[in-house]
């Protein structure tokens, strides 16, 4: 399907995604319920789609057995591609408005789908893993604002990137240094006017052309290694990338801040700037080698302080192990969700 958002600055925008329903009927009580799915990074070239490849035209997916276990319980999944993989576009990696944006409007749109039987009224779950652990996290944050009215339940996020300050310091140079140039794509894609071409060398321009071509595996094997300072002109750092002001006065520093999640985050009459009106789920692999322990930590620790009711799961495995071993507890923790159990949290 292709579906209406809006981008982190506001403006329409189109995005693809995949809406799935069982055949067999709901014997549940009221609608059947929706999981809005975001899915893990896939690489930001137009043929990693996750609808794509999970309609078999591209093979480097990971999570088909996380939307099989939604169904298989009986539920709906509406999975978002996230923004940018229609002609024309840039997939705008780690954005958290525009993730949040794209996640919450395929719930809404999935009821409007031709034969769906769905309900605009139906209880809505969110999940997502490392980046679609964030993008499901900043949706939750969202929807009292942006979707007052989609009625969700629950959130699961998992190996969640909560802060990129971190994060980007853990990849850059390292086997996983992709997932950074991807990221420095997508922060350069969804803020044009910030100095970033003219901070690249032949290497980095050659990187960037790349980037844009690959998926996951491709991407992994492509810039394994890379570090920025490889990538541009003055041999920059991330410190120093982070200082450089565009016109309006920001630095790159202060706009990847805006990405932190847990930030502003409270219960429900709290009067937080993101209001969280639902339990959450939060986890991780607990030998993971991508995204650092500390920002993991920190996030949930953040929710916790908020006061916001927060279950806390650890898995002994690495990042992309962990992903595949919680599925059965989050397919169970989105059912107590469904049937309204109440959820004390363990912070």
């Amino acid at each position: 399907m292709q579906y209406a958002s809006t981008d982190g600055r506001g403006r329409p925008v189109a995005v693809s995604g995949t809406v799935v329903v069982p055949r067999a009927a709901w014997t549940g009580p009221g609608e059947r319920p929706l999981v809005a799915f975001a899915p893990g990074t896939l690489g930001i070239g137009p043929q990693c789609a996750f609808s794509k490849q999970l309609a078999g035209d591209y093979q480097d997916a990971y999570e088909g057995g996380n939307i099989a276990a939604l169904l298989r319980a009986g539920y709906a999944v509406a999975a978002t591609d996230g923004a940018g993989y229609l002609d024309g576009q840039v997939h705008p990696y780690v954005s958290g408005a525009d993730a949040g944006h794209v996640l919450l409007d395929i719930a809404r749109a999935a009821p409007r789908v031709p034969g769906s039987g769905l309900s605009a009224a139906a209880r809505v779950g969110l999940w997502g893993y490392s980046e679609g652990g964030a993008g499901s996290l900043w949706a939750a944050q969202l929807a009292r604002s942006y979707a007052p009215g989609l009625n969700v339940v629950g959130v699961a996020s998992g190996g969640v990137p909560g802060d990129l300050k971190v994060v980007a310091k853990s990849l850059n140079g390292g086997a996983f240094a992709g997932f950074l140039l991807d990221a420095v794509i997508g922060m350069a894609t969804t803020h044009p006017e910030m100095p970033f071409d003219e901070l690249l060398n032949e290497e980095g321009r050659t990187a960037v052309r790349d980037a844009k071509t690959l998926c996951l595996v491709g991407t992994l094997a492509r810039f394994a290694g890379g570090r920025t300072e490889n990538y541009t002109r003055d041999r920059l750092t991330l410190d120093q990338i982070f200082a450089v002001r565009g016109l309006d006065g920001r630095t790159w520093g202060q706009i990847v801040e805006t990405n932190k999640l847990g930030t502003g985050v409270g219960p429900a009459g709290s009067g937080a700037r993101h209001e969280i009106r639902f339990p959450v789920l939060q986890y991780r692999g607990l030998l993971d080698e991508v995204i650092p322990a500390e920002t993991e930590e920190a996030t949930r620790r953040a929710y916790c302080d908020a006061r916001v009711p927060t279950q806390w799961n650890t898995y002994l495995g690495d990042h992309l192990l962990a992903d595949f071993q919680a599925v059965d507890d989050v397919v169970r923790w989105l059912g107590d969700r469904f049937a309204g159990r109440p959820m004390p949290g363990n912070c």
